[in-house]
């Protein structure tokens, strides 16, 4: 009986260990997955994958898609801009857009 035991013991310790590496290999393949995607993708528009261009508007740096038109913002590059004449640029912005577009 006691082989039975020791058995059992051994059987639920691999699987305990083999359940511990599957966790690392599916974390290790996230993060290769994860560290590839920002490799290539580095300046590049996630629209169309044009190659994305800094600009600059009413002094907040901003990055420009050449392709598609698309525009990106730091985290509080919007806040900024919202605190100048907003109106304005608004106007500015969305009638020069839609005036390109139409």
């Amino acid at each position: 009986m006691a082989d039975a035991w020791e058995e059992r013991k051994k059987a639920l310790e691999n699987q305990y260990f083999y359940k511990l590496e599957q966790e690392l290999i599916e974390k290790i393949k996230t993060d290769a997955h994860e560290h590839i995607i920002r490799k290539y993708c580095q300046n590049r528009c996630p629209k169309c994958g044009d190659k994305i261009e800094p600009m600059t508007f009413r002094e907040v740096p901003l990055d420009r898609c050449s392709g598609c038109g698309g525009v990106w913002m730091g985290p509080k590059d919007l806040s900024i801009l919202a605190e100048k004449d907003h109106r304005t640029w608004f106007d500015k912005w969305f009638k020069s857009e839609n005036e390109s577009v139409s």
